[in-house]
Order: C-alpha cells, then structure tokens, then sequence
C-alpha cells in the first residue's frame, strides 16, 4: 500500500516530471535561447557562410583565436568556434564551451546542431570529388521526443516497475514469517504450506497488472494511444510471475530478509540488463505493441513468458512443500 501511495503521489506530478524527464532524454526539444557564438580562425568565413541564419545563435568573427577568447572568458559570447583549414582544404573546428555551468547544457545542444550543419555544407561542397556513392543517410524519423519517450522509455519503465515491486514484497513477507517465528503459528491452520505460499504469491501477481494497468488507463486519458492494452497487461502478468516465484524461492531458500532482498536485486537488474541487449527485449516488445507495430515473433514470445511464468510458479511451490513441509 505505501508503494501505491508513493507512486500516485507522483502520478499527481505526472505533466511535470513528462517535461523534465524528455528534457533530460533529449534536450534538443526544450526550447533554448539565443546563444553568442564568437567565430575565430582562417576558416571562419566558411564556417559564418554556412550556419548564419540556420539556428538560435547569433555570430561574431573574430581577428584571431586570442581574441575570441578573451571575449568568452569576459562573457561577451556563450562559445567559440576555431575553425582551422587545413592543406587538404578541410576544415578543422574546436569548439569552447562553458564548464559547470546551469546553462552549459543548453549552450552544448546549439552547439551541436551548428556543427551539424556545418558538417552537412562541407558534406555537399564535396560530393563532386566522390568517386563512388556513399550509403544514403535515412531521413530524420518524424516523431517528437515526447513520443519516442513515452512509448521507449516511459511505458515500459510504468509496465515493468509493480513486477519489480511485487517479487521484493512477495520476498519480504516470506521471509518476514521465518523472521518472526510465526510460519509454526501458520502451519497449525487447515492451509498447507503450498496453500499458504499461494495465498502469499498470488496477491503479489494479481497486484502487478492492476497496478500496470491504471498507469496504462492515466496515460490513455493523457492522450498517450496504446492499440494492445491487454496484451501488455499480459506480459506485466507474466513478468510478475516470473519475478514473484523468484523472490519467494530465495526466501524459501535462503530464509533471510537482508540476503534474499540483495540476491533478488542482482538478479533481477542482471537479467533485465541482459535482455536489454536482445532486438525483441521486453521494454522494446511492450513499446510494438503499444504502438501497434508487433510481429509474429512479438506474439511468441509473449506466449514464452507465459510458459516460463507457469514453469517458475510450479517450480517454487513445488520446492516450497519439499523445504518447508507440505
């Protein structure tokens, strides 16, 4: 109950934390102001020529790279670019920026997108002397931060953290019962061991997609689309059964809060950072069906999970009735 409280106290904050964390995941989409870009060196007319005009800054040349400088450092210009020609005709930049400094962010973001567009002039000014043609550059996607955010980061970190919640909770409150001395109390009631780890366990797995599932509905009423809810309610429920057996088969082992609560954590960011690495990994397989765009494969592995989910639950209650009496 307390980690439900916690989370809708931040779902109260949700619009907030949206555009501070998509400011953080890409700070290109927050709106910056102008910048002074002090312009130095034998190649800065070039450099002048090919970014005036194509962004929020504003350029100053400079005689030489001395007095560029000196007039960043009395903060007349936010950076300075020194660009440098060399014998081949290519132009070398070094950029100056601030260090530690709150708005140093921001000034890097400019930055990067007036090199950007200096790299693609030079890139045309030389495409005669090609003699073979390079591979194309695929066209820039057409979705906004926001939405590469929500649907990447944001709902698989929503769907995927009750699991988390629920195999840490289904832990503790076995290894609470060795703790306290009461499992002998338990035992004397008509329930088996298996009974009483079943009531235990299927709390937790029924917790995760209830809890999945209203984060789902506040991002529908936010306007977020999600075309297969219930499929991803599915994998959440698969996942947290997963999880669930996990923490409840430490605890039955082990019977130790501090020990079962650090080997479950380790293995949970583990396996989860392993699978990160796989092309249909569970973050990505929630973001397909989200938005629409599940294959075949996504349909099978989601079908694993359930399997494996099945698996892991009769793993554990079978190993419960053999370590802890049935």
């Amino acid at each position: 109950m307390l980690a439900l409280g916690i989370q809708l106290f931040i779902a109260a904050f949700s619009s907030f934390l949206l555009v501070g964390l998509v400011s953080l995941y890409d700070p290109g989409s927050v709106a910056a102001d102008e910048i002074e870009i002090g312009v130095a060196g034998d190649g800065g007319s070039e450099l002048i020529e090919a970014i005036e005009g194509e962004g929020n800054w504003d350029l100053e040349p400079f005689d030489s790279e001395r007095a560029a400088r000196t007039a960043f450092k009395q903060g007349r210009v936010d950076t300075v670019f020194v660009a440098d020609r060399l014998p081949t005709d290519v132009i070398y930049v070094n950029a100056i920026v601030p260090d530690e400094s709150v708005r140093s962010t921001m000034i890097v973001v400019q930055v990067r997108k007036a090199l950007q567009v200096f790299e693609r002039d030079r890139r045309d000014a030389f495409a005669s002397r090609l003699t073979n043609q390079p591979v194309p550059v695929p066209e820039a996607p057409d979705s906004t931060p926001t939405f590469s955010f929500t649907y990447t980061v944001l709902l698989p970190l929503l769907a995927f953290l009750p699991t988390f919640i629920s195999g840490s909770v289904a832990a503790d409150a076995i290894t609470e019962e060795f703790d306290e001395d009461t499992l002998d109390l338990l035992r004397v009631t008509p329930l088996s061991i298996t009974e009483i780890l079943d009531g235990k366990m299927l709390a937790m797995i029924a917790l995760a997609p209830v809890q999945a599932g209203a984060w789902l509905f506040l991002l529908k009423m936010n306007g977020t689309t999600l075309v297969n809810p219930w499929i991803i309610l599915a994998i959440v429920a698969a996942v947290a059964t997963v999880l669930v057996a996990l923490g409840a088969g430490l605890a039955i082992r082990l019977q130790d809060r501090q020990s079962t609560q650090l080997l479950y954590s380790l293995t949970v960011l583990l396996v989860f950072g392993l699978a990160t690495l796989l092309p249909e990994s569970p973050p990505n397989l929630i973001a397909k069906f989200a938005m629409g765009s599940s294959t075949g494969l996504s349909y099978g592995l989601v079908g694993l999970y359930l399997v494996i989910a099945v698996v892991a639950y009769a793993v554990v209650r079978r190993d419960a009735g053999h370590t802890i009496g049935g």
